[in-house]
């Protein structure tokens, strides 16, 4: 997969041929030194995961597609059927009555495509606009809207639940994909008591053993290592919500596996192992609604669910930026304000801080974050995770995201798992950081082993470290990746100094040979390309000496971006927000270095006002 779009002009590819005493790319020569684009290929290390899953996937998908493999799910694990509900968990989550509204009136409006479905009918026997809306769908993303209608959406969601049921009474590998399964599942547990409430008796009964089928089914294999948490807590939350045995003896099943699955993907420092904020928001909420389940049963919560509970609660604070939505890195995206404010109301620390406590500054699962009182930055200081957990990673070390005051001036491109089209926005040059000859470091798997094991991130492994030191009134950061060591033989070293007084942040960019390997490399000028990837709405004005940019955002507060690059340009950018792609802008700082030498670029970010204004 090539870097294409915005984000790589290129010309036609052309053979290096490097005489003796010439380098191309410095005068005399293009700046661009042409390059040919990555390819992408599975490693040895993916061979054993090809071969596992090839031999399992058919395996699962005869099974389960077998006419009486139903009844089993059927089967209850503890005496008798399942008959009512005992408990009504709180979903965390704030949701929109609007979508609801629409869904009342025939309109299915999800993952940003719309259906038209007349009432009485259902959308379950038609094809959907999108693959994206399929899996909103499919997952009851419309529910909780439809459920804040009153009676009457209860009544609608029962009746669309039981049309599902019946359309897809039988196992299928897509409307009962794990992931899918488990986002339902926690939507049904939530509104099942309440749409029993106005059922009658048979079709209370068909929700409940419907209900109690799925919850069964994530019980089951396939899954996978990365959903693996997600999955236990959606069948725990559904074996709170069965009433008798039967739910008694899921959730005792579920929660029994829960705490050796929370321990893989919470880590020490309250990061989720996919190194995804969103993903550790989205789990902290489930366990929420587990929690809350829980205590309606008068049944103790299980400590490794209390203790994730804590530890993503403190990862969250340091990963909540100044507008109070979340930093958007590796298959993230930024959330919502009320998402994470939901989050966190139960966080006594944060409702305690006051305005004026100091800036926090820390890592949470390789993300660090240093600030003054009025400059917010966070840095991905850690290589993108791999194998299971990379499905969703980029590959984008020590790229940065900016907040001055509440303006989200600097980011990335917002791809999210949502936007399985723009694959290409997982690519290095999508996001704030350097690359060389518009190359990606590694690329997503693509192909039948994508189709297979999904798009995880396949390439060379990257290698970085990092150092943050706190001084008087000035925080210092510093970051190193190997990552084009194979390459160009060159290593990236990003130096930021906060200055916390003044609210500044200056920068320089190293480029060097990597130690023992300078002979080996040969000696060309690659082409690099400094990105800072703007906020949609965020203006930029290029001042006329051509190396100052004015930045303003919502709040209409200037900054200055300074360097001391060679070539510098606005050029266009794009950016997902909640699944939609929109336009924006981005300031490029474009040169050559040696792979025979060190290379220094310098930026300056600071407020506008301050003496010595560019004109």
């Amino acid at each position: 997969m090539s870097p294409l779009g915005p984000f790589a002009p290129r010309g036609q590819e052309t053979t290096l041929d490097v005489a003796s005493g010439q380098i191309p790319g410095l005068p005399g020569a293009p700046v661009r030194t042409p390059v040919r684009s990555g390819d992408t290929t599975a490693g040895p290390g993916l061979w054993p995961a090809i071969a596992g899953r090839l031999a399992t996937r058919q395996l699962w998908i005869e099974l389960y597609g077998l006419p009486g493999y139903g009844l089993t799910l059927g089967s209850p694990l503890g005496g008798g059927k399942v008959t009512a509900f005992a408990a009504t968990p709180r979903d965390f989550r704030p949701h929109d009555p609007a979508p609801g509204r629409n869904v009342l009136a025939g309109r299915f409006m999800l993952a940003g495509a719309s259906m038209e479905v007349e009432p009485p009918s259902d959308p379950w026997n038609r094809p959907s606009p999108s693959r994206p809306f399929a899996v909103e769908l499919h997952a009851f993303a419309w529910m909780p809207g439809l459920m804040a209608q009153g009676d009457r959406g209860a009544r609608e969601a029962l009746r669309l639940t039981l049309a599902w049921a019946d359309a897809f009474a039988r196992w299928s590998p897509f409307a009962w994909g794990p992931e899918i399964l488990a986002r339902r599942v926690v939507n049904l547990a939530c509104g099942a008591r309440r749409m029993g409430a106005v059922a009658t008796e048979a079709e209370r009964l068909k929700l409940a053993d419907s209900l109690a089928r799925q919850t069964r089914q994530l019980l089951r294999p396939p899954g996978g290592l990365a959903s693996r948490a997600e999955r236990l807590t959606a069948a725990a939350i559904g074996g709170c919500v069965l009433a008798g045995s039967p739910g008694q003896a899921l959730r005792r099943r579920a929660l029994s596996r829960l705490d050796g699955a929370l321990k893989t993907t919470v880590q020490a420092d309250g990061g989720h192992a996919s190194r995804s904020p969103e993903a550790g928001l989205e789990l902290l909420l489930d366990l929420l609604t587990l929690d809350d389940a829980l205590s309606q049963l008068s049944e103790p919560t299980p400590e490794s669910v209390s203790a994730a509970i804590v530890r993503l609660t403190q990862g969250l604070r340091l990963l909540t930026l100044p507008d109070g939505r979340l930093a958007s890195f590796q298959g993230g995206g930024p959330s919502t304000f009320e998402r994470v404010a939901a989050a966190r109301a139960h966080d006594d620390e944060a409702t305690a801080r006051s305005d004026d406590a100091p800036a926090a500054t820390g890592a949470v699962a390789g993300l660090t974050r240093i600030a003054s009182p009025l400059l917010t930055i966070i840095a991905d200081t850690a290589p993108p995770a791999r194998d299971a957990w990379g499905a969703a990673a980029c590959a984008q070390p020590l790229a940065l995201e900016i907040a001055c005051g509440k303006d989200r001036l600097v980011t990335g491109s917002g791809w999210t798992p949502a936007s399985t089209d723009r694959q290409a926005l997982r690519l290095t040059p999508a996001h704030s950081t350097l690359t060389l000859g518009e190359r990606s470091l590694n690329e997503p798997l693509g192909g039948w082993k994508g189709d297979l094991l999904g798009p995880r991130l396949v390439g060379p492994p990257i290698h970085v470290t990092t150092d943050l030191r706190d001084g008087d009134g000035a925080v210092w950061l510093e970051m190193e990746h190997d990552g084009w060591n194979e390459l160009f033989g060159l290593n990236h070293q990003r130096r930021l100094y906060l200055d916390q007084r003044m609210d500044e942040l200056r920068a320089e960019e190293k480029l060097f040979p990597t130690p023992g390997r300078k002979e080996m490399v040969r000696q060309i000028a690659a082409p690099y390309a400094i990105r800072f990837h703007l906020e949609p709405g965020v203006q930029a004005s290029l001042a006329r000496d051509r190396r100052s940019i004015l930045l303003r955002g919502a709040s209409g507060r200037g900054w200055w971006f300074r360097t001391d690059g060679p070539d510098v340009a606005i050029e266009p950018s794009v950016h997902i927000d909640a699944g939609l792609t929109r336009r924006s802008l981005q300031i490029v700082v474009r040169g050559s270095a040696r792979t025979d030498s060190e290379t220094k670029i310098r930026w300056k970010l600071s407020p506008a006002g301050a003496s010595g204004e560019p004109t």
